[in-house]
C-alpha cells in the first residue's frame, strides 16, 4: 500500500512539531517525573486547543469524530518531543466511552466526553489487572474488572516505571460503577485497538527523534581527526535503524486506516521495536553520555523501553497478528 498524508495532515503535525519544539517538553518532562504536574499540565491545554483529545471523541460529544489516521499524525509528534502524561490513556477512556455511548450506555460518555475533550480532564485508564498510568495527575481514572466499568475514587501507591516519567498506580477498589454487562468488554477491546494504534504513533516519533539527535551527535563528534558519522560501521547501524522506522510508518498509517486489530498490533510492534533498536543503536553511538540522566537522551531512550510493552508485549502482538493473518484473529473494531 502506498500512503500519503494530504496536505491538511502535513500541516497539522508542522503545527504541532512548532508548537511543541517551542514548548521546552524535556523540562516539563523532569517536573512530571518529579511529580510536578504544573508544566506539563500547561502543555496539555495546548494539545487539547489543538484538538489532539477531540479526535478520540464522537461529534456528539464536543469531539471532531473519531479520526484514527489524524490521531496518528498527532501522536508521532508527541512522541517526537517526549510529551509526559497519559495521553494514549486519555485516547483509550474516550474511545471507551464513546463505544458504550453506541451501545446503548451514553450517560458516562455524557458526563466525561466534553471534558476529554477540552482538554480539561485527563483520563487514565487501567484494563483489567493491570495498573494505571500517571493515576496521580489524572482527573478521571477508570478501570475495568469482572464486574463492569468504574469510576475510581484514586489512585493507590505511585511507583516509577523504567521511564521516571511514567508514574504507575493500581485504581483504589471501590468508587462508581459505570457501566456492567458484555458491552464494557466490547468496548474495551476497541479501546485496546487504539491505545495501541496511539503508542505505536509515540513510539514511531521516539525512534525518529533518538534517530535525529544521534545523526547530529555523530556529525558533531570526531574520532582519529574524523567525524564519527564518516565511520562506515556507524553508517550501517544508522541505516538499519532509519529503514526500521520507515517500514514501520506505512504499517502504522495502515493500521489506522482499517483499525483492524490484527493490523493494529503489527504496528505496535514493528513501531516500538525499531523504536528500541534504534534507542540501543543512539545508547551505543553516543558512548557514556548517553547514560547520563542529565542529557536529554536518556528521555527518549527510556521511554522508548516503556512503551515497548505499554498496551500488549511485543510476544502479544505478534501473537494477535499471526492469528489475523490465519483468520483466527477478532473481527474488526
Amino acid at each position: 500500500m502506498r500512503f500519503l498524508l494530504d496536505a491538511e495532515q502535513r500541516a497539522f503535525a508542522s503545527s504541532l512539531d512548532a508548537m511543541l519544539a517551542s514548548a521546552d517538553t524535556p523540562s516539563a518532562v523532569r517536573s512530571w517525573a518529579d511529580g510536578d504536574h504544573a508544566p506539563g499540565r500547561v502543555l496539555w491545554s495546548r494539545l487539547a486547543e489543538a484538538g489532539v483529545f477531540a479526535l478520540a471523541v464522537p461529534e456528539t460529544y464536543e469531539g471532531a469524530g473519531l479520526l484514527p489516521v489524524e490521531l496518528a499524525v498527532a501522536f508521532v509528534e508527541l512522541g517526537r518531543h517526549a510529551v509526559p502524561g497519559p495521553v494514549v490513556e486519555t485516547v483509550a477512556a474516550a474511545v471507551l466511552l464513546g463505544e458504550l455511548s453506541a451501545l446503548g450506555e451514553p450517560g458516562p460518555a455524557e458526563r466525561l466526553l466534553p471534558g476529554l475533550a477540552s482538554g480539561k480532564s485527563v483520563a487514565t485508564f487501567a484494563p483489567e489487572g493491570a495498573p494505571a498510568l500517571d493515576a496521580d495527575a489524572a482527573t478521571v481514572l477508570l478501570a475495568v474488572d469482572g464486574r463492569g466499568l468504574w469510576l475510581a475514587p484514586g489512585p493507590g501507591p505511585v511507583r516509577v516505571s523504567v521511564d521516571r516519567a511514567r508514574r504507575l498506580a493500581r485504581a483504589q477498589d471501590g468508587g462508581e460503577l459505570l457501566a456492567a454487562g458484555p458491552q464494557v468488554a466490547r468496548a474495551a477491546l476497541r479501546a485496546l485497538a487504539w491505545a495501541r494504534l496511539a503508542t505505536a504513533a509515540q513510539a514511531l516519533g521516539v525512534g525518529l527523534a533518538l534517530l535525529g539527535r544521534t545523526v547530529a551527535y555523530v556529525g558533531r563528534r570526531t574520532q582519529f581527526g574524523v567525524p564519527v558519522a564518516s565511520f562506515q560501521a556507524v553508517k550501517h547501524r544508522l541505516a538499519d535503524a532509519m529503514i526500521a522506522l520507515e517500514f514501520a510508518r506505512p504499517l502504522l498509517f495502515g493500521a489506522a486506516l482499517s483499525m483492524a486489530p490484527a493490523e493494529v498490533a503489527a504496528a505496535k510492534v514493528t513501531a516500538c521495536e525499531a523504536a528500541y533498536a534504534t534507542a540501543r543503536a543512539a545508547l551505543q553511538l553516543h558512548g557514556a553520555i548517553g547514560y547520563t540522566a542529565e542529557y536529554d537522551l536518556s528521555l527518549w531512550f527510556t521511554k522508548a523501553r516503556a512503551l515497548r510493552t505499554a498496551w500488549g508485549t511485543p510476544a502479544e502482538c505478534r501473537a494477535e497478528a499471526l492469528a489475523g493473518l490465519s483468520g483466527a484473529g477478532r473481527p474488526r473494531s
